[in-house]
């Protein structure tokens, strides 16, 4: 297993362009190193090897050290010889822009076994970016503008993967529906009668078991849980065992959500799927299920690497943030809303209303 004490700092990797000598970085377009120079590109020698699950009782021979005390990384450019320090692992030169890739087996705790690679370029992002702004409804006209702006970048955003076979134990209640007649007077004074629906509740008990199977979970505390949901669902079945070359040219976040944090946020999720189980095995018309204990088999993970497009502007003093999955251009994000065109939908809703009423009326 690749997990490693964490070191406090790294020269950087980089991949020089086998024409020119500049450093080539991972083209999505053509799933190769390009370099953006001389347009020379090299292909991406994959690993012969597959991507690996890990107990997680591996995890109790690791040290453990906050990621709260790990200092910023400091990359030594190869290119220009400058010191970069950052707390990602994978960057540019701050001073000639040079693609910078950490060791991540030699870093990091624990290393990324796997990563989805980029599949839109920031051509193609963009492009994307476009149809989304252009379909957004009451979005002030400068919205279109957006996708010019300069702070559009690319990242892969670590995850957590988590396996586990349950066998869960119930308790709860199963519901049968069944019918009265009841006799009632109706508003002109005449008996009539009616069926009534009541529910028979009887104790019941049982077992369920599910086998779970790459139970995603973000592994940083830097991009809002709920929105990251959004861009579901990843491909996972795309992706390849980790190598440093996907990630030239691109900024990489380092995991700042420890895999235990992370294996009780899994369970959580794990634990509504399981409770559905419960309510299809009590049957009946209604369920209640009072009690729920879980144990858990075959616990296994991995930290995977997905890619994501940023874009953040501003609009009337306040920053907004949208995000393009970088595997299938899926757009989410925060818009503001243009007070005018609601205004004016508003006038031209009441409008149409009152010249029914009129045309009604006029009848």
């Amino acid at each position: 297993m690749r997990m490693v004490e964490r070191g406090a700092g790294a020269d950087g990797q980089s991949y020089p362009c086998g024409a020119c000598g500049a450093v080539v970085e991972f083209a999505p377009e053509a799933g190769v190193l390009k370099c953006p120079y001389c347009g020379s590109e090299q292909a991406v020698v994959p690993q012969q090897r597959a991507v690996r699950e890990h107990q997680i009782e591996e995890l109790a021979a690791l040290p453990v050290k906050p990621l709260s005390a790990v200092v910023g990384r400091a990359f030594v450019c190869p290119g220009c010889g400058a010191r970069t320090e950052t707390g990602d692992l994978s960057a540019r030169c701050q001073f000639c822009a040079t693609p910078l890739v950490a060791d991540a087996g030699a870093t990091e705790r624990i290393a990324p076994e796997a990563v989805v690679p980029f599949a839109l370029n920031r051509a193609e992002a963009r492009e994307r970016l476009r149809k989304w702004t252009s379909s957004r409804w009451f979005a002030p006209g400068g919205l279109k503008k957006v996708t010019e702006a300069e702070t559009f970048k690319g990242s892969y955003l670590p995850h957590w993967t988590f396996d586990a076979a349950t066998t869960s134990y119930y308790e709860g209640q199963r519901g049968t529906h069944y019918y009265t007649t009841e006799t009632y007077t109706d508003g002109d004074g005449r008996q009539q009668t009616r069926q009534v629906q009541h529910t028979s509740w009887h104790h019941v008990s049982g077992t369920v078991r599910r086998d779970f199977d790459d139970v995603l979970v973000p592994a940083t505390g830097r991009v809002s849980g709920k929105q990251l949901a959004k861009l579901t669902p990843w491909p996972l079945a795309e992706a390849v065992p980790y190598q440093a070359e996907y990630l030239a040219g691109f900024q990489t976040v380092r995991y700042d959500v420890e895999p235990e944090q992370g294996l009780e946020t899994a369970k959580g999720e794990m634990d509504r799927e399981i409770r559905s189980d419960c309510r299809s095995d009590i049957g009946g018309d209604e369920q209640r299920v009072t009690s729920v204990d879980t144990r858990y088999a075959d616990v296994t993970f991995k930290l995977m690497l997905l890619p994501v497009w940023f874009l953040t502007y501003l609009h009337a003093g306040k920053s907004w943030q949208v995000m393009v999955n970088a595997r299938t251009g899926e757009v989410i994000g925060d818009r503001p809303y243009s007070p005018a065109k609601i205004t004016a939908m508003v006038l031209v809703v009441a409008a149409v209303i009152a010249g029914i009423v009129l045309a009604l009326t006029l009848k």
